[in-house]
């Protein structure tokens, strides 16, 4: 995102197995918590929305149980994320037979939501009869004084009818606005990247080669779709010489214009990227040096970036850095091309 290119005031992790969704997510109204360390996602494996593990019956193996997912120190309006990460995760996992729209409905509504939210969930709510997800990140596409979008970054396992398991997973820009005693949430739209492109585009393969890149897996169905440019993956690639990068979107679940603007955002053209942990360090956390953060953005802009933006103010000329709210959790890379 960009306070330039893609400021959207609208810019880690959590699973929530059906049948605790009420106490879960009634735990995670109340408590501050704390990031809990992301494991990390596979930038080389199949498809993120089709890798399939067999299994001898349906209930054989477990599905994952990742915590929910709690914003840390250094968060602006930590609860609005939290907001967004419960009902993400309400409706992104369910217990064995709790699938269908009526239970998704029902789900939403123990939060004190409009239950409508769930006829949106999309590739969200796929047809399982059991699910598990986790957030790997949730940030900011945009905050504003009344309004924001969090941008909520999954991976979700589906148990299938064979009794196997599908990994797959997907971005969610969910909006929301202030309300008492908490923001509510108006809007969601999850990302759909699409098919992957045959043939490849031609720098995918470096860039999942590159163990130092993580890819979640909407970020990684956005680099096999074709729809992203070469100078983002090429990026990847040279900032990758000198740090570990997790991204967390790229193209798909971000807002088409800069949040609270008509201005169009990078992302979606597929000319950006942003990353929300640098060698392992969270960008949002405190504690996270402010050197790595601003050497990492120089580079960046080294690597060709004409709009950098992130939690330190760096002088630069043309406005090639910012910072912002929405950028504190993360560090946005925008090309023109």
């Amino acid at each position: 995102m960009t306070s330039q290119d893609d400021t959207r005031p609208t810019g880690r992790r959590g699973v929530l197995r059906a049948g605790a969704a009420a106490l879960l997510l009634g735990a995670a109204g109340c408590g501050s918590g704390g990031k809990q360390p992301v494991a990390t996602p596979s930038s080389t494996g199949a498809s993120p929305t089709s890798t399939t593990t067999p299994t001898t019956s349906p209930t054989s193996t477990p599905l994952p149980g990742p915590p929910l997912w709690q914003p840390g120190p250094g968060e602006v309006q930590p609860d609005v994320k939290r907001r967004a990460v419960e009902l993400v995760a309400a409706l992104g996992a369910w217990p064995p037979g709790g699938q269908g729209a009526e239970a998704a409905r029902a789900r939403v509504a123990a939060l004190g939501l409009p239950p409508a939210l769930a006829d949106a969930a999309g590739p969200l709510a796929p047809a399982a009869p059991e699910a598990s997800l986790e957030v790997i990140d949730a940030q900011y596409g945009g905050i504003l004084a009344d309004s924001a979008s969090v941008l909520v970054v999954c991976r979700q396992w589906t148990r299938q009818p064979d009794g196997s398991v599908a990994e797959g997973g997907v971005t969610v820009d969910v909006r929301l606005s202030r309300a008492a005693p908490r923001w509510t949430v108006t809007e969601l739209h999850p990302g759909a990247p699409g098919p992957p492109a045959e043939p490849p585009p031609a720098a995918l393969a470096k860039v999942l080669a590159q163990p130092r890149i993580e890819l979640p897996p909407g970020a990684l169905a956005d680099l096999r779709s074709g729809s992203v440019h070469d100078s983002v993956m090429n990026a990847m690639l040279a900032l990758a010489d000198g740090h570990a990068l997790s991204v967390s979107v790229v193209r798909t679940g971000h807002p088409l214009d800069v949040f609270g603007t008509t201005r169009p955002s990078d992302h979606p053209p597929g000319r950006a990227f942003d990353v929300w942990r640098i060698d392992g360090h969270a960008v949002v956390d405190p504690a996270t040096p402010r050197q790595l953060i601003e050497s990492f953005m120089r580079a960046a802009a080294a690597a060709g970036s004409y709009n950098v933006g992130g939690p330190i103010a760096i002088p630069g000329a043309g406005g090639q850095f910012f910072t912002d709210d929405t950028h504190h959790d993360h560090v946005h890379v925008g090309f023109t091309s």
